[in-house]
């Protein structure tokens, strides 16, 4: 199970990756000119990515891939694997709920804001 746990570990760290991150290259890429940031599907699908995480926050919900990795660790830590440890301690941090749910919904914010910042283009453009 340990390994399972550690799957779902770095799959929630690429989510999160693709969430941070993508915001990110949406504005380096609109001050550098690449056409794949205002792709239309690629940004839906960011937007939408941050939405669900600001939704599941303000309905007090965890992130239902930190619910599958805590049932497989029986709610403990990962305790061994470098990476596995070291992912663990970027995605968690203790700080009260509320703090988390602000953060969220400000970014999502930010996100749907980028949508008027830096316009998609329409698919058939």
């Amino acid at each position: 199970m340990e390994l399972l746990a550690d799957i779902i570990l770095l799959a929630h760290f690429g989510f999160v990756a693709f969430v941070v991150g993508g915001l990110a290259l949406i504005w380096i890429g609109a001050a550098l000119q690449w056409r794949w940031v205002r792709n239309l599907w690629f940004r839906i699908a960011h937007a939408a990515a941050i939405v669900f995480v600001a939704g599941q926050a303000v309905l007090g919900r965890m992130c239902p891939l930190t619910i599958w990795e805590d049932a497989l660790r029986e709610g403990q830590a990962p305790r061994k694997g470098f990476i596995a440890r070291w992912v663990y301690e970027l995605l968690y941090w203790d700080l009260p709920g509320w703090v988390f749910t602000v953060v969220y919904v400000l970014f999502a914010l930010v996100v749907i804001a980028s949508f008027w910042w830096v316009k998609p283009r329409s698919p058939s453009s």
